[in-house]
């Protein structure tokens, strides 16, 4: 009993503080504002109107620590840097799934009040968290990088800058998830364990386009991660706080590749004839 109230009091604390220093780096002049707030664990829960003072600068994130400072204590939100780089602030505002704390209040029509509900493609825990731990799950099927064996007698490869340049833009993912919250497939039909997302399909396109890695994924793609439920509207690359151009750049090329392994019947015959030669290369008849 002691540990709970010393945690529960410790939360309130952080809030307090949090609130505090958004009070030092924002704007003097202050207005009302009013933010309908989920409220709930499980399956049950409301929308509750707080309303708290905001100023020039704020963000949501801001204002959630305010409110939970002044009358919900026990309002429960996952946040870590504030800086838009942990990816743990991930809500629904407004309807539109976003960082709070990359979403200035100057961006929001304050006339209105402002929801922020929890992400809908995942488990609520309580409030504003959500049970993320699918994707970690789902990360765990996607093999892991594999490189070749060393280009020189010193250890290192040699490469193409291009092809090196090619991966970098996924590994600026700082895996919010917000892409798989609008994901249809995860959203609407809660398809975690047949299908990874988007966020799992820009980390095995990282692999597959990395010019060291040797294993080749497309079967699993196919059969295991649930690429063919992709039907490419876009949503997810609409929504990414890094800008990562998850669909043309990620998805796409991948579906390209099991395309042409699978259903092109051009590349069947090529590979077919190539098997057969090989085969009988190894029986030592030349034809």
């Amino acid at each position: 009993m002691a540990a709970t109230e010393s945690l529960a009091r410790s939360v309130v604390e952080s809030g307090q503080r949090a609130a505090a220093r958004s009070n030092t780096s924002a704007g003097t002049e202050t207005r009302s504002a009013t933010f309908r707030v989920w409220r709930g664990a499980g399956t049950t829960g409301e929308l509750v109107d707080y309303s708290t003072k905001v100023s020039e600068g704020m963000v949501v994130l801001d204002a959630i620590h305010q409110i939970q400072a002044e009358t919900a204590t026990d309002l429960a939100v996952r946040w870590n840097c504030k800086a838009g780089k942990c990816g743990s602030c991930s809500a629904e505002i407004n309807g539109m799934p976003r960082l709070m704390c990359m979403t200035r209040l100057s961006e929001l029509d304050l006339h209105k009040p402002v929801t922020v509900e929890p992400m809908r493609a995942f488990p609520l825990l309580k409030d504003l968290v959500t049970d993320v731990s699918s994707n970690f799950r789902a990360k765990k099927r996607i093999r892991r990088f594999t490189p070749r064996p060393p280009d020189a007698p010193d250890g290192t490869w040699r490469m193409a800058q291009a092809d090196a340049d090619r991966v970098q833009e996924f590994r600026k993912c700082i895996e919010c998830f917000l892409c798989q919250d609008v994901c249809h497939v995860l959203r609407d039909h809660q398809l975690h364990e047949q299908f990874v997302g988007p966020r799992l399909l820009v980390h095995a396109a990282q692999l597959e386009m990395h010019p060291l890695d040797v294993l080749d994924r497309t079967e699993e793609l196919k059969d295991n991660h649930g690429i063919g439920y992709c039907n490419i509207t876009k949503c997810c690359t609409k929504v990414c706080p890094e800008n990562i151009t998850i669909t043309d750049n990620a998805i796409i090329p991948l579906k390209e590749r099991v395309i042409d392994r699978n259903y092109d019947p051009l590349g069947k015959l090529v590979r077919l004839l190539r098997g057969s030669k090989s085969s009988n290369a190894d029986n030592g008849e030349v034809r």
